[in-house]
């Protein structure tokens, strides 16, 4: 008896383990489909400019948003510690270079997994549930083309401007609580701004972005390309989308922290 479940045990967990790895397999196979079709004609500029549109602009409030007030809070937690050891002078640097390199990129990278990564699921998804997908095959339209691509360019090219305009507005919410809350002078902050961050800085962050935005854009299409039937299907696709989609940010991000500045 004890025998027949310790096998039973093991045999779950091989089971499991080979789902994994079958899981890994038919992702990758997407991922390289995906990246094939994003250079190999016909284009469809129409598309990725709706995307474009989709991804950046209507983006950019929320993740503006999200870096304004993480430079103010991050100001303020900074002073509060810094304090104790008479170190007020690193804050602008502290502020500048947290933003720059960590929290502007992964920040933004969650926001519009939140935003985008489920629009383009539960897009997906539905049209793959009402049989709109086999419509496009059946009318000769490529579906990795016409839908996958577009998204998956539009993320990786916008994503690093979001995430530029993002450090931009997330340095100076650190700026204006320093400067009207905390007593700072406005050129001593600036200059010390100016001095640490290097260009390494702003570029690392810049990569982490399109790292960010290509793996959002690729887990909200293969989701929804491969969503179950029905209205539960296409939820659980859009969950199992921002998930990992939020998984895999945290986890590149700290190899590419690695790859950067070890």
């Amino acid at each position: 008896m004890i025998v027949e479940t310790v096998l039973d045990s093991f045999n779950k967990i091989g089971a499991n383990f080979l789902d994994f790895l079958a899981v890994v397999g038919k992702l990758a196979r997407f991922v390289a489909r995906s990246v094939k079709h994003c250079f190999t004609p016909p284009f469809y500029p129409f598309q990725l400019l709706r995307q474009l549109t989709d991804i950046g602009y209507y983006s950019l409030p929320v993740v503006g948003m999200t870096a304004l007030f993480t430079g103010m809070v991050l100001a303020l937690q900074s002073y509060t510690g810094f304090t104790r050891f008479n170190a007020e002078s690193a804050i602008a640097g502290v502020v500048a270079l947290s933003i720059t390199r960590e929290l502007s990129p992964v920040l933004a990278g969650l926001m519009v997994a939140g935003r985008v990564g489920a629009a383009i699921a539960a897009e997906i998804g539905t049209m793959r549930v009402t049989e709109q997908i086999d419509a496009l095959r059946t009318l000769s339209v490529n579906p990795f083309k016409y839908l996958i691509a577009p998204r998956v360019l539009a993320a990786t090219i916008m994503l690093p401007a979001l995430v530029l305009i993002g450090d931009i507005i997330g340095v100076y919410g650190g700026y204006v609580v320093s400067i009207h809350s905390l007593g700072f002078s406005a050129g001593s902050y600036l200059t010390q701004t100016w001095d640490i961050i290097t260009r390494m800085d702003v570029v690392s962050g810049l990569w982490k972005a399109a790292v960010f935005g290509f793996i959002v854009s690729i887990m909200g299409c293969y989701h929804g390309f491969n969503s179950a039937r029905g209205a539960q299907g296409v939820g659980a696709a859009t969950t199992n989308a921002v998930v990992s989609s939020s998984i895999l940010i945290l986890i590149f991000n700290y190899l590419l922290t690695q790859i950067f500045f070890s």
